[in-house]
């Protein structure tokens, strides 16, 4: 690693070496022992790093993994890191859509960080159009896919089976669906979730649309663990981040596999490129 004053200088480091910005600093750190200083400087280092991307001075932003209860002991008041880049981006959240990138499948949850038991309350139809409309844009604008193809799950198993396992399907999710595409969007089911993530039926899609927090990551996070990423639609500004958690547990063994920060870094970059030259 070599410091830097200003990331203007970073494209001189690269070739032999890591830049890095100092943020805070002058306190000891204990791999895999998160604390308050460090959460503080988390805080800072995100906020001057929304800053840059926002000011044109970084082309896009790559976020680490962190430790939500100590960004919650110093004060923290969003859900996570997406909610607080797109509050900065001056963007509502329910605008902004998380979308989870593997090789040869998107999925989007419409809920995440909800137990499960609140998940079928908290699915409106209106809530379905916002999250399917913010992925058809994200797939136009950082993708360069003219027309999405979207596949939208249903929330109960066999998608319901015509009301006899639930009726979201048929008084939330089928509403919604008919609304996308009489306004001319291609969007389709809702499937029962067990038969959408299989080869041939990843073919036939280009993002699924998931009805709660597990059903979009455990297909992407199964198949491509070592590659996933996390990539926030609906920002004015590209941001990404590895889809892993924090791993304390082998923090500074050296063991760590850093597949899905790679993709990360070349999913911000490939994004980044399309926009900029789609200007």
């Amino acid at each position: 690693m070599e410091t830097i004053n200003d990331v203007s200088e970073a494209g001189g480091v690269f070739a032999h070496a890591l830049p890095v910005v100092r943020v805070g600093g002058g306190y000891s750190i204990s791999p895999g022992s998160p604390d308050l200083e460090g959460a503080r400087t988390t805080l800072d280092s995100l906020e001057m790093a929304v800053g840059l991307t926002r000011g044109g001075a970084a082309s896009g932003l790559v976020t680490g993994p962190v430790s939500k209860a100590q960004l919650y002991a110093i004060g923290f008041t969003h859900p996570g890191q997406t909610e607080f880049v797109a509050e900065r981006c001056g963007v509502a959240s329910d605008r902004v859509a998380m979308m989870l990138v593997g090789p040869d499948l998107r999925t989007v949850p419409v809920t995440v960080h909800l137990a499960l038991k609140d998940v079928p309350d908290a699915l409106t139809t209106d809530r379905i159009i916002a999250k399917a409309r913010a992925t058809i844009r994200g797939l136009q604008r950082q993708f360069g896919i003219a027309r999405p193809r979207i596949a939208v799950a249903g929330l109960n198993p066999h998608a319901g089976e015509d009301g006899a396992l639930g009726r979201e399907e048929i008084e939330v999710i089928i509403p919604a669906i008919e609304h996308l595409r009489a306004g001319g969007f291609d969007v389709n089911g809702p499937f029962p979730a067990d038969t959408m993530f299989h080869k041939r039926a990843r073919e036939g899609y280009d993002a699924a649309l998931c009805m709660y927090h597990d059903q979009a990551l455990v297909p992407v996070k199964s198949l491509y663990f070592d590659e996933g990423v996390n990539m926030t639609l609906g920002l004015p500004i590209v941001r990404t981040s590895p889809d892993h958690g924090t791993a304390f547990d082998i923090a500074g063994k050296g063991v760590a596999h850093p597949g899905a920060m790679i993709a990360a870094l070349k999913t911000a970059e490939a994004s980044a490129r399309r926009i900029a030259a789609a200007a």
